[in-house]
Parts: structure tokens; sequence; C-alpha cells
């Protein structure tokens, strides 16, 4: 059976978070609350800054698409995840499971490029305010938001293709709660080196890329603020960055130490618990 994949018939068989059942009835309540917290909360902010006229400029449209993407990135792996919870047959589809993995990837793709310019905009608003209309205009952000999206969805294209095109010929048991590529490559019965070498290569060029666009803006930004005169200007500023550097340092840190360590240093466990921070607490 070397080659063709025995899986795509019966799908993929998903371990989940816990074995006991009293232990998942507790994750699934915690995780419903959770996810009820990030649809509510994020729709919220949406209808918020759709309805409010004031609040119709760059800062606000950014952290609209932030919280359209959080919604979407939560809902592809969340529902499927409580329902499994309570379920004693976790199986996925081998299609079901790709799209799966699909719509994951080219949404945390989105969601790391909307943290590069949501960070940009606080760099230009802070130290560049006369300027900040005029750089930042409605055209720009439009420009800029379809840019992440279109980036998000074929930086999965190509990622989704390459784990798509291995041989499944083996266990079709995944010892994860929902579709990924380390769990994938562990499945497959071809040599995977390469496979994981491309998408280790574009997982790193996107988060170093995004990375440093935010590490360039605060480090502006953390200068303009420590050669503000008004403590008020000071507060002020750093008001409105602590809670986007909290969910960056939060996303950035599982997610390279997910992607970007050797697969020999793979610990499917742990990759189990860094994987709940960003698949549904950061939205």
């Amino acid at each position: 059976m070397s080659g063709e994949n025995d899986t795509s018939l019966e799908g993929f068989i998903l371990l989940g978070l816990a074995d006991t059942m009293e232990l998942r009835i507790i994750l699934f309540l915690l995780f419903f609350g959770i996810y009820a917290l990030t649809v509510l909360g994020n729709v919220g902010m949406i209808l918020l800054i759709g309805t409010d006229s004031r609040l119709h400029t760059p800062m606000y449209f950014f952290l609209a698409n932030l919280s359209f993407v959080d919604v979407c990135y939560s809902s592809a792996i969340t529902p499927k995840m409580l329902a499994d919870l309570l379920s004693e047959t976790k199986t996925i589809s081998f299609a079901g499971c790709f799209l799966q993995l699909y719509f994951f990837i080219a949404l945390a793709t989105t969601e790391a490029i909307l943290f590069g310019l949501m960070a940009y905009d606080r760099y230009v608003a802070i130290c560049n305010p006369l300027l900040y209309s005029l750089i930042m205009s409605r055209t720009a952000c439009l420009k800029m938001a379809a840019g992440a999206f279109t980036a998000g969805f074929l930086n999965s294209m190509v990622n989704t293709s390459y784990v798509g095109s291995l041989p499944f010929c083996g266990s079709n048991v995944i010892h994860h709660f929902f579709c990924d590529s380390p769990p994938l490559f562990r499945l497959s019965c071809a040599d995977t080196h390469v496979n994981e070498s491309i998408l280790s290569a574009f997982a790193g060029a996107n988060l170093a890329g995004t990375l440093l666009i935010i590490l360039t803006s605060y480090s502006y930004i953390l200068f303009s603020v420590f050669h503000m005169h008004s403590g008020q200007g000071r507060h002020k500023a750093v008001s409105t960055c602590a809670s986007h550097l909290t969910a960056i340092t939060l996303f950035y840190a599982t997610a390279i130490y997910t992607y970007l360590r050797p697969s020999s240093s793979y610990s499917l466990g742990q990759d189990k618990v860094a994987s709940v921070f960003y698949t549904v607490v950061i939205p």
C-alpha cells in the first residue's frame, strides 16, 4: 500500500485532550465557556466598531479584522474539539481533516500579519501623529487587510498541499485534538524531512517577518514614550499597546515552541498544551 492513502475512506481518529470522562466533562465546560466568550466578545466588538462612527479609525479597523479572524480561527477547531470531548468516537474524515488544517494555517498566518500591521499602526500614530491620517488612509488600510488575508490563504494552500501529498498507509490515530502538521507528519509512511523543512521555512519566514515589524515598531514606540514630557501621554500610549503586546507574546511564544524547534524534540503531549493557548485562549 506504499504511496497510497488507506485513511482516505476511513478518515483519522483524534485522541483528544483527556482519557477519562470526568476530566473530559470538566474540560468541555471550561472550553465551552471560553468559546462562548470568544464568539460573543469578538462579534460584539465587530458590531460595536461597525455601528459607532467614533471608532471608524485605522486602529479599530484592524481590531475588527482581528476579531473576525479570531472567531473563524477558533470556530475551525473548538466546536469539533468540544464534540469529541463528549463522544467516544472521535473520527474525522480525510477531507475534513485537511480542510480544518487549511483554515487553521490560513487564519493563523493572517492573524500574525494583522498583529504586525497593528504594531505598525501604533508606531505611526505615536511616532508620526501629524502624518497618521495620510499614511494610514482608508485605502491603505483596506489594501493592508486584503494583503493579510491573501497571504494567509496562499501560504495555507502551499502548506496544506505539501502535507496532503504525503502517503498515509499506517496508523490513522492522530495524537492531538485537531489536525495539525506535526502529528500528521508522524503518521506518514514516507520520509517527511524535506516536507518538514519546507513548512518550517514558511512558518519561520512568516513569524520572523511579522515579529521583525512588531519589534521594530515597538522599539520606536518605546523610544518616543520615554521622551514624552506628559505623564498622561505616556500612560495613554502604554495602555493602547499593553493588551496587544500580551496577545503577541502568547501567540508567538507558543507558535515558535510548536513549529520552529527540531522535529526530534517534538513532544505531542506538550504540544497539545501549547496548542490550547493559540487555538482557544488567545482568540
